[in-house]
């Protein structure tokens, strides 16, 4: 008897203290500026999830045959009257997937799942932004990773 085990799927690592730093450094100075001056607001520089949850909706999409999750930027509309805080916000957006050979190679496709009208794409949001939920502590310096100067020209330099 031939036995077969599927090899784990793995797209990420393990990184230091120093990349984290870089790579939001980076964004706070090439993305989250600019994001922050079109929508008049600071923009969300992060979204927190518990542990619980995270492990329920990747259990979720276990049983539903996923063997992923992508994660998708996303923005709330400018008009989002749901939570009024996150309007015009920026987030991200947790999808299962599962890995399908196609004609043009290997696509993780996302799952979807019956639903009340029909199938629907089995997916996580909500997540608590920070700004404007940052946990009584704000945005700064006290954050503790990434921390950057931004110049933002005519109103000044920004720590964030």
């Amino acid at each position: 008897m031939i036995k077969y085990q599927k090899k784990a799927l793995k797209a990420g690592t393990y990184v230091d203290t120093a990349h984290v730093d870089s790579v939001i450094r980076t964004y706070k100075q090439e993305r989250w500026v600019y994001n922050t001056e079109r929508i008049g607001k600071e923009d969300s520089l992060s979204t927190w999830y518990s542990i619980e949850e995270l492990e329920e909706f990747i259990e979720t999409a276990k049983s539903n045959g996923a063997d992923g999750i992508k994660i998708y930027f996303a923005a709330y509309p400018k008009d989002f009257a749901k939570v009024p805080e996150y309007a015009g916000r920026q987030s991200v957006v947790l999808v299962a997937t599962k890995q399908k050979q196609t004609e043009e190679g290997v696509q993780n496709k996302d799952v979807y799942v019956d639903g009340k009208s029909g199938a629907q794409i089995l997916a996580y949001n909500f997540g608590s932004i920070c700004p404007p939920f940052c946990g009584g502590k704000g945005v700064g310096p006290d954050d503790g990773v990434g921390i950057a100067i931004v110049d933002r020209k005519d109103k000044g330099l920004t720590i964030i």
